[in-house]
């Protein structure tokens, strides 16, 4: 069965996880925005499956559709929100040596989690 995990902005279900990559659905409520956050051991990359994505990746803002995906370096600060009226739905496939939920530094969060 898929590990899916409630979040304040939505949810996340691992669909595949295997040494070095992990294969996740997040779906972000309307209105809703993940942490500004970086990741030490892991990069990720999105594709977006429904919905408009609101995507900050380093010093660059921008929307991905449908269809559209986006390449995150490792260490490199981003975040994701959906200021859409529909649900967003995106496959993010993390790569690196460790993709523990713990590899999170979050600088700014609308749900009071930074550290």
């Amino acid at each position: 069965m898929p590990e899916t995990d409630e979040r304040p902005w939505g949810r996340y279900t691992v669909l595949e996880e295997r040494s070095g990559f992990k294969v996740k659905v997040l779906e972000v409520e309307p209105g809703a925005r993940l942490s500004l956050q970086r990741h030490a051991r892991r990069a990720e990359h999105w594709v977006v499956v429904q919905g408009v994505a609101d995507i900050v990746c380093g010093d660059q803002t921008r929307q991905l559709h449908q269809g559209e995906h986006l390449h995150i370096p490792q260490g490199t600060n981003h975040r994701l929100g959906n200021s859409g009226p529909a649900l967003l739905a995106l496959i993010e496939v993390q790569l690196g040596d460790y993709l523990g939920e713990d590899d999170i530094v979050r600088l700014e969060d609308d749900y009071q989690r930074t550290a």
